[in-house]
């Protein structure tokens, strides 16, 4: 594990090469902040870390320790995770550290924690709960950025029932994969009615901007 308690200032890279083709808005790195009307009130705030947190650097995908008093502004807050910048580039962190933020956690009941249901999740449901997962250097759901490939609700014999969905990445290369993936198993498995969930990996076919949906395309001026 890392531990970033210096000051370094190192460059940021993307996960992909085809992010620097979005809107410059979008894909300015470490120092940059989106601008978008969908963003949250906490995003852009500014903070002086109060205690040490764990993260998960970006794009690499190496857990990290950053040092208290580590300064930064929050870039991303979708879909319960959140995407700081610091000194040190792009991390991702956990609702469970956002007092370290110097932010008031979410009031129980608040978080969106459980996808309810009839007793009888359907595959609507999935999709919905998928459409909460976000790249974290892009506020694009990861649907409509095209990286599900397939969704599959199954009946097992015994009366449980398992998701299976294959999903993709930006570039093979990005080392958030894991994390998005178990970001993904989460929500699933939040759904009412749900049993097993399977998030795999792959890569054929590759990833390209024409998979991203017209939503995602409007969302990051595409259009």
């Amino acid at each position: 594990m890392l531990r970033a308690g210096y000051p370094q200032l190192q460059a940021s890279s993307l996960c992909s090469p085809t992010r620097a083709t979005l809107p410059k808005t979008l894909a300015r790195g470490a120092a940059g902040t989106y601008r978008l009307d969908t963003m949250l009130m906490h995003e852009n705030t500014e903070f002086s870390l109060s205690r040490e947190v764990e993260a998960i650097e970006i794009p690499s995908g190496r857990k990290l320790t950053l040092e208290k008093g580590t300064q930064g502004v929050i870039t991303q807050t979708l879909g319960g995770s959140y995407t700081i910048a610091t000194p040190y580039g792009l991390s991702r962190i956990a609702e469970k550290d956002l007092d370290a933020l110097g932010l008031e956690k979410p009031k129980a009941g608040v978080k969106e924690k459980t996808a309810q249901t009839n007793g009888e999740a359907s595959e609507e449901d999935v999709w919905n709960q998928l459409r909460q997962c976000y790249d974290p250097e892009i506020p694009v759901n990861i649907v409509d950025l095209g990286l599900v490939y397939d969704c599959r609700l199954i009946k097992k014999d015994d009366g449980r029932t398992r998701v299976e969905v294959k999903m993709t990445l930006t570039a093979p290369g990005c080392g958030m994969g894991p994390a998005i993936a178990h970001d993904a198993q989460s929500k699933i498995l939040a759904i009412d009615g749900v049993d097993e969930a399977d998030v795999q990996l792959v890569w054929d076919p590759p990833w390209n901007q024409s998979m991203i949906s017209e939503a995602g395309r409007m969302k990051l001026g595409m259009m």
